[in-house]
């Protein structure tokens, strides 16, 4: 009997039909931002800036400090998993490095070119630096699932008509995400150890234990970064709205690939919270937030990868000489 090893159908409207999904939630974006840009009185952006307390500012900066702080560890795990001889102090630099121009230039230049630049440079294999950054992402996302299903189940955003999404909506894809959360689980708890392929890249399936520590390690962090924007508003809206508001926009982001997510934050901000909080400050107060967890720590990060590269490069040279 023989067996058919015949391709599956080639489908050449996939990429087309995503493309125009893309553009689609790309064009209703714009719209938002643009339609919201013509209400807002500039002025009082101005005057709500100038308005924060220092206090606000001073806690505001912690936590987005303790936010980095946390998301340094991501790699951390990755280390723990490939057994890699670099330090943790290191490890942490260069995730942070990485994370700081993920946010401003996009995933494929911070998130991934820098951290394949540096983790080079201090001497890891390709093959190690793409499990480490595989599983700090994987990680990532799964607090993301875990976060944002109990916020869309539990406290369900009131979204404009246009969205076409109610709070049903919202409610079954918080339980979506939720039930993917807990097969990743299940997975650990079955198959802890086993070694998949994706795309000829191998994945070990991590313990239980490490699963739930990816899981605490990036809800925190996802919750010091909306608890940023919430001391900045100074309780104007509920801590679990503000969460939500959040993981809508960077889902948007994510989506229509801008960097930074310029313009995506503040137009799915604008759009869900203007009803509760005048446009002026809502605006001024995400500036003020761009300003603290992504223009500030860019010029740290900036520093420290000149800082890096040159460890780096003593560190090649002096491995030279010990030949």
């Amino acid at each position: 009997m023989s067996i058919s090893t015949a391709k599956p159908a080639h489908r050449p409207w996939w990429p087309w039909l995503r493309r125009i999904a893309v553009w689609a939630f790309f064009g209703l974006i714009a719209w938002l931002l643009v339609s919201q840009a013509r209400a807002i009185d500039w002025q009082e952006v101005f005057d709500a800036m100038r308005a924060l307390p220092a206090a606000t500012l001073w806690l505001a900066g912690a936590l987005a400090a303790g936010s980095f702080a946390t998301y340094s560890t991501y790699d951390l795990l990755g280390r723990h998993l490939t057994r890699h001889p670099l330090g943790a102090r290191t490890v942490m630099g260069v995730t942070f490095i990485s994370y700081a121009f993920n946010l401003n230039l996009g995933s494929l230049v911070g998130g991934v070119a820098f951290r394949y630049r540096l983790y080079s440079r201090l001497g890891l294999p390709n093959g190690t630096i793409t499990r480490v950054l595989g599983f700090s992402m994987l990680t990532n996302w799964l607090g993301y699932l875990v976060v944002a299903g109990v916020a869309f189940c539990f406290w369900p955003l009131v979204l404009p008509a246009e969205w076409k999404v109610g709070n049903g909506g919202l409610r079954i894809l918080g339980a979506v995400l939720l039930l993917l959360a807990a097969g990743y689980f299940v997975l650990c708890a079955l198959a802890s150890g086993h070694v998949f392929r994706l795309r000829h890249y191998p994945f070990k399936v991590p313990s239980l234990r490490m699963a739930w520590l990816q899981l605490a390690l990036s809800c925190l962090n996802w919750a010091l970064i909306g608890s940023v924007i919430w001391v900045l508003l100074q309780g104007a809206v509920a801590y679990h709205t503000v969460l939500a508001v959040l993981l809508v926009a960077a889902v948007a982001g994510v989506v229509t690939h801008v960097p930074a997510g310029l313009g995506v934050l503040e137009a799915v901000f604008l759009a869900l919270l203007s009803h509760e909080v005048a446009q002026g400050r809502l605006l001024g107060v995400l500036l003020v937030y761009r300003g603290l967890y992504y223009l500030l720590p860019l010029g740290v990060a900036t520093v420290a990868y000149f800082v890096t590269e040159l460890r780096a490069r003593r560190w090649r040279h002096a491995a030279t000489l010990k030949r």
